[in-house]
């Protein structure tokens, strides 16, 4: 019985630690015009800070969705990576929040991928949302 208590006692800490260095990425757009101040489609990126990006990444595909109006195609660019910890405004350029009814929910999505390429490669992804405003 005690073997059992101490395997799986091992499970859960060796778990723990395996979810510990996911690849995860944080946005700020504090620094992003208005929808209403130019033209939406010609917006920069916000800028990113990039956490425990995967072995093997070369590129970086980036796209947003807005979780309220998911049939809207924001876009979103592709930035080779090269060991950086964050991704400046100007790396690509994609369709604005403009949410017409208030605030919506905006999603980015980080694809770390081995080629650049839309299909294979993909090592790892990785999420964040914010409202907007």
């Amino acid at each position: 019985m005690r073997k059992i208590i101490l395997l799986f006692s091992f499970c859960i800490a060796f778990s723990a630690t395996a979810n510990a260095g996911d690849f995860n990425i944080e946005f700020d757009w504090s620094n992003l015009k208005k929808c209403t101040s130019g033209n939406p489609n010609t917006v920069s990126n916000p800028t990113f800070t990039l956490n425990n990006v995967p072995n093997g990444t070369k590129w970086i595909h980036f796209k947003l969705v807005d979780l309220d109006v998911k049939s809207y195609n924001h876009g979103g660019g592709w930035v080779e990576y090269k060991g950086q910890s964050t991704i400046d405004p100007g790396a690509f350029k994609y369709k604005s929040p403009c949410p017409p009814n208030g605030k919506h929910k905006y999603e980015w999505t980080a694809t770390a991928k081995s080629k650049k390429s839309a299909f294979g490669g993909t090592i790892e992804k990785a999420k964040a949302s914010k409202m907007y405003p």
